[in-house]
């Protein structure tokens, strides 16, 4: 890296978005904060500015400018609010590397235009690809802007193609931890509460995604995902339970080689890999040691149990606007189920009922999968009413 890059982070108030702040942090000669970004978590907002001196911030929530700006006035930050600023701030000139790390449909409008503005995007936010794959690979290769994956499996396969892009995938393997319920049968599923649900057993996430691990539903749009980032057919990816997360995706060659990348479940890691690359700068995070990891295990996911998953590689396979359907249903259960309005067996039959019950359009536009994404959840709300 010749000079410092300037990054905008969508979402810096989650999971992700904190995690990145801590990689900026300890490497200040490389970062500059431009622009930081969040929905309704202003005080955090308001914390990070100030640390941080970003050029710009956003708050999602109109609700919250005032007190945005109040706090941030008198030290030079440019503080807007809304949807439509979200999209502005992305296609500023100061600004090097978008890192999406919002929540769900809300990450693809912002992506389409930091595509469109020329940006290298750092992408947390899988529902972008799942929603609209086609759509944004085309744009990407178009506009010949890099998508560098954040998501850890996404990293490690990423990885594990440096130096292999003349090679034929045969097949990528997606590893899963299998969540909290791994080993459940659907009687025991029916039981289980919100509170179990959100405590996943090796990674620290955001609510709707640890919701998402819980079902496997995060790792049937990571599935999605990796179709269209690594322009493979549905077949060629494969899922495998790891409940170790110590191997964090793997790939297999045409000559029966198979690459893996392995350490421990530490987003810092791909979220700095994604941010420097093709450099791999010093950090002092905790290392792996494989006296501490005894055996490390691996079983087939049970996709008759746990049906999101099914539900996803069906979705791709039909392609169209289905994976837009899948989507916008569980965000809408997911929520729900947050708020004690749904079951947690129940999430996947309101996702199949929708996938059943909305118009399937082969060749959506942006404007379709805007619509569809839009009575998805209409259809999803009436379902669990």
């Amino acid at each position: 890296m010749d000079k410092k890059r300037n990054i905008a982070i969508l979402g810096s108030t989650g999971s992700i978005g904190t995690q990145t702040l801590e990689v900026i942090r300890q490497q200040p000669d490389r970062f500059d904060v431009e622009v930081l970004t969040a929905q309704n978590n202003a005080d955090l907002l308001i914390k990070q500015a100030l640390e941080f001196k970003p050029n710009v911030v956003v708050i999602g929530n109109e609700a919250h400018y005032q007190k945005v700006y109040n706090a941030l006035d008198s030290h030079d930050v440019k503080v807007y609010s809304g949807e439509n600023a979200l999209k502005a701030v992305v296609e500023m000139d100061t600004v090097d590397v978008v890192l999406t790390a919002l929540v769900g449909y809300s990450g693809l409008l912002p992506t389409v235009h930091a595509i469109k503005a020329g940006k290298t995007i750092a992408l947390a936010n899988k529902e972008t690809l799942v929603v609209a794959g086609h759509l944004i690979m085309q744009l990407a290769k178009e506009y010949q802007v890099n998508i560098l994956p954040v998501d850890s499996e996404h990293s490690a396969i990423f990885q594990c193609l440096v130096g292999e892009w003349q090679n034929p995938i045969e097949k990528l393997i997606l590893t899963a931890s299998g969540g909290p319920f791994r080993g459940m049968n659907s009687a025991q599923l029916a039981k289980v509460t919100k509170a179990q649900a959100l405590k996943h057993p090796n990674w620290e996430m955001g609510a709707k995604i640890t919701i998402d691990s819980a079902s496997m539903m995060n790792k049937g749009l990571e599935v999605i995902e990796a179709k269209w980032l690594f322009d493979v057919k549905i077949e060629q990816v494969e899922v495998v339970v790891h409940p170790q997360s110590i191997i964090h995706s793997l790939v297999q060659f045409e000559d029966s080689s198979m690459k893996a990348q392995l350490g421990l479940p530490d987003m810092r890691v791909p979220i700095q890999y994604a941010l420097t690359y093709p450099e791999r700068l010093k950090t002092d995070f905790p290392r792996f040691n494989f006296s501490d990891y005894a055996n490390l295990t691996f079983e087939k996911p049970d996709m008759e149990t746990f049906r999101n998953l099914s539900l996803a590689f069906a979705s791709i396979e039909q392609g169209g606007n289905s994976p837009c359907i899948l989507n916008a249903a569980n965000e809408i259960v997911v929520a729900e189920f947050l708020k004690d309005n749904i079951g947690f067996l129940d999430m996947s039959d309101v996702i199949e009922e929708c996938m059943l019950k909305i118009a399937f359009v082969k060749e959506p536009s942006l404007e379709d999968l805007i619509l569809t994404d839009k009575e998805t959840r209409i259809k999803a709300k009436e379902l669990i009413r």
